[in-house]
């Protein structure tokens, strides 16, 4: 195979190990991920209280770090999205973080979207001459039926791919490297695209 003008991290991450947290274990994590949600700063929002059970999502690991994502509604109608994350060591899961934080914008309210995203940096990738990326956590669900897969491209070389659990997702890929964005990409078991989202929004385009 000869060299690649694209070098970047690629895989990075370990494939999901566990199945969707519950019993005690979801617990655990919604426990810390609640805690998140009280310090949580709204900005003056009255985004209101917890109202419905977590969604877990499968989990990741990268750099020693393992995250599971999750989103939970609100009473006043908002959605919550954010991951914990933990080390994992010979006594356990140990050294939990949360983070969260809150959109209005919902999937039903947008019928036109294939896939409900959520994102979150989680740390730096320094590549050539400098250049850095941001390693992402990225996490959905699919809002078109058929879907196996879902892989992270950037600059069309697939840097991550995930099969569904349960009809979610978890990924960790480089995005916003030399100018390039990530491309969230839903395929059939036979290799057809069904849906693609990219994680870059022009905000222009909103207005």
């Amino acid at each position: 195979m000869p060299p690649t003008d694209r070098f970047v991290m690629s895989f990075a991450a370990e494939p999901p190990q566990e199945p969707l947290p519950y019993g005690r274990w979801a617990d655990t994590l919604a426990g810390h991920f609640r805690a998140a949600v009280a310090v949580l700063d709204t900005e003056g929002e009255e985004i209101g209280e917890l109202d419905t059970q977590i969604a877990w999502f499968p989990d990741r690991t990268y750099a020693g770090r393992t995250y599971i994502p999750a989103v939970a509604r609100t009473t006043s109608g908002y959605e919550l999205f954010g991951f914990v994350s933990f080390n994992e060591g010979t006594q356990g899961p140990s050294n939990f973080e949360a983070r969260v934080d809150f959109t209005a914008e919902l999937a039903e309210a947008n019928p036109d979207w294939k896939l409900d995203l959520n994102d979150e940096v989680i740390a730096a990738w320094r590549g050539e001459q400098g250049k850095t990326a941001d390693v992402t956590l990225v996490w959905g669900v699919p809002l078109v039926p058929g879907g196996a897969i879902v892989t992270a491209e950037l600059a069309n070389l697939a840097v991550d791919q995930s099969e569904l659990v349960e009809d979610r997702f978890t990924l960790i890929a480089p995005d916003n490297y030399r100018s390039d964005f990530l491309e969230i990409k839903l395929w059939t078991k036979g290799g057809d695209e069904l849906a693609g989202e990219s994680l870059y929004v022009d905000e222009d385009e909103d207005d």
